[in-house]
């Protein structure tokens, strides 16, 4: 096998790719448009005949979620991948993993919605992945790939941050950037572990029961509240260390920008056209994109949009991020959003008048 390869390929594909490469033991899912090419893409390579790893449709959403529960539990590599309505079936299972401290990756390629909705392009499930769309005070971790190369490197990431810290983690995409079609470099080859190794490097798992020692219990339930209130003060611990090291954010002809655009995944990509149309026009603007929208770059925007006439949060969405940058700037400087429903992706030009007319 290559060590590496330069190949053409659609985002969807990217993450199959690189999840056999990055050593993935399982992928349990169940095909909704716009990410059904991650099956089907692993269907035709079949890993269970070079690497092992099981590839398995499952017969809901539910089930897939509940299968990387119990994939997890034995501290394996799983995961799963679904669009916007099919996660929302998953919410219940991501909490108890979230509870029961389990390491596993969720793909959302985002659609429009609520309900159904439309299979086109959308970014409105910002609030069901950063706000933890079960029940509980839980997070996970949300990265937001904003091309399909970035979609091969955060299948990687996700594993092993979602194994860093034991928790889940998720690849917020959406439908732009799950079809289109760029070049890109997919990982080197990483080995399988052994049950050896991954005894070793997930001590928690449960393995069954042995001569040597009792199996370890794997559950979200706590029945006194004492004890269920010292797990709950462990987790919002665990989310601070989180929140302290692994914000991650680029940003864009910032230097010299009298407004800042903050966007994420295909909203990012487009709103980098925009601000060379508005530097044509005199309007000096740059853009901050987070890279993880949880732990968002809290920090990071308020000292971006510091001195600046304004802050425009471009979203396809009525306005869901636009909220974690208001908080962030707390009134220092005015913030505006602007987006698009229904599966419409906004023009570039679009934006630059948004940036005229609110500003």
């Amino acid at each position: 096998m290559a060590e590496q390869e330069v190949t053409l390929l659609k985002g969807n594909e990217a993450i199959a790719h690189a999840a056999i490469r990055c050593g993935a033991d399982a992928f349990f899912g169940y095909p909704i448009t716009p990410q059904s090419e991650i099956i089907e893409t692993l269907s035709v390579l079949k890993p269970w005949e070079t690497t092992g790893m099981v590839v398995l449709q499952a017969e809901s959403e539910v089930s897939s979620i509940n299968m990387v529960y119990g994939g997890a539990a034995a501290g394996k590599r799983v995961f799963t991948s679904s669009s916007s309505p099919g996660v929302a079936l998953m919410q219940e299972g991501i909490a108890y993993m979230a509870g029961a401290e389990l390491p596993g990756v969720i793909v959302n390629v985002q659609r429009g919605g609520p309900g159904l909705g439309t299979i086109q392009p959308s970014q409105s499930d910002y609030f069901q992945a950063t706000r933890g769309g079960g029940n509980g005070d839980y997070y996970v971790i949300v990265l937001a790939p904003a091309s399909v190369q970035e979609m091969a490197d955060f299948m990687d990431l996700a594993f092993e941050l979602a194994f860093k810290y034991r928790i889940p983690a998720m690849i917020l995409s959406d439908g732009v950037i799950g079809q289109m079609m760029e070049r890109v470099v997919l990982p080197p080859y990483k080995p399988r572990r052994t049950e050896e190794e991954i005894r070793k490097e997930c001590p928690w798992a449960t393995f069954g029961r042995t001569k040597d020692r009792k199996p370890n219990i794997i559950t979200s339930l706590e029945l006194q509240p004492e004890e269920m209130e010292k797990r709950n003060i462990h987790l919002q611990q665990k989310y601070q260390t989180i929140r302290e090291n692994e914000v991650r954010y680029e940003t864009h002809q910032c230097e010299d920008a009298d407004y800042l655009i903050v966007a994420f995944g295909s909203a990012a990509r487009i709103s980098e056209k925009a601000i060379e149309l508005a530097r044509n026009e005199g309007m000096k603007v740059g853009l901050l994109r987070p890279i993880t929208l949880w732990p968002f770059p809290t920090k990071e925007v308020a000292a971006m949009a510091e001195g600046k006439k304004g802050v425009l949060s471009v979203e396809i969405n009525a306005g869901q991020m636009v909220e974690d940058i208001r908080l962030a700037v707390n009134g220092r400087v005015p913030v505006e959003h602007f987006g698009r429903l229904g599966g419409i992706v906004p023009e570039p030009d679009e934006i630059v008048k948004a940036l005229r007319e609110k500003f």
